[in-house]
């Protein structure tokens, strides 16, 4: 097996991550992209691997974070990733509101 480089794109090692179960597969249903979220409200980032665009970083799958701001369609999210604050942006098929 000579010349066969391991893949290096953004969404290597996501078989199981980013996976939805076959009773789960399709279109989402609109509540969550119609659902407005407030600036300081808590959110879940949860990546809906069906809509690619605007899907954040694998690493950051199950985080919670802030909204700072909102770009367009997309929101601004800080997380906290060990002692530094990281900002992404996404978009709100991606995110779900933190429930405590």
């Amino acid at each position: 097996m000579l010349g066969l480089a391991r893949s290096k794109g953004f969404r290597k090692r996501t078989r199981k991550l980013l996976r939805k179960s076959p009773r789960n597969r399709g279109l989402q249903p609109l509540g969550g992209l119609l659902r407005e979220y407030k600036l300081d409200d808590k959110v879940v980032v949860k990546i809906n691997p069906s809509v690619h665009k605007g899907m954040p970083h694998r690493r950051y799958h199950g985080r919670i974070g802030r909204i700072v701001e909102k770009r367009g369609q997309a929101y601004v999210i800080t997380i906290k990733d060990g002692e530094k604050n990281k900002t992404i942006i996404t978009r709100p098929e991606h995110i779900k509101p933190y429930k405590i």
